[in-house]
């Protein structure tokens, strides 16, 4: 078979803040094929869009929060199988994923979070590790963890080409 691989290349955003000492981070609760899951906010690269608009916007969407990505965390690959309804064979899927940290801005009262999205919570580092069943990637934890490390890389080494932008006619 002569088929051109394309992984599905994803945003995420690790977020911190401190709660009167207690550091915590913002995750997403939502629901899956296989029950409520703990994800970080992310979701797909759209079309005329770079990875870090992307991050901004399913931060948004996902938690109702504003949200500046100032570093990279880390570019990730991510394999698994999913059983498709009405399809014998499951399906092989790749993600390609861009993990962002950065500035979280305000939050937006009464903002609809997408669908699927049952609520936003703050969690700390010993509460994320201690549900790792309850997480839907493991890059949840993978880049959290790289995070802790101090992984940061500087922004400007994603160039996003002018013609991403432009609207073909």
């Amino acid at each position: 078979m002569n088929k051109r691989w394309k992984p599905n290349v994803t945003v995420a955003a690790v977020i911190e803040r401190d709660f009167d000492g207690v550091r915590k981070f913002l995750l997403v609760e939502e629901e899956t094929r296989d029950g409520l899951k703990l994800n970080n906010p992310a979701g797909h690269l759209d079309p005329g869009e770079s990875p870090i608009q992307a991050c901004a916007r399913e931060t948004l969407e996902e938690t109702a929060f504003h949200f500046t990505p100032t570093a990279l965390v880390g570019i990730y690959f991510s394999r698994f199988d999913s059983s498709q309804p009405g399809q014998a064979m499951p399906q092989d899927i790749t993600y390609l994923r861009f993990t962002f940290c950065g500035e979280l801005g305000e939050h937006v009262a009464g903002q609809a979070l997408d669908q699927g999205i049952v609520r936003a919570l703050w969690l700390t580092v010993d509460e994320i590790r201690a549900c790792t069943a309850m997480h839907r990637s493991p890059l949840l934890l993978t880049n959290l963890e790289d995070y802790l490390a101090g992984r940061r890389y500087p922004l400007h080494i994603i160039h996003a080409d002018e013609s991403v932008y432009a609207r073909k006619a």
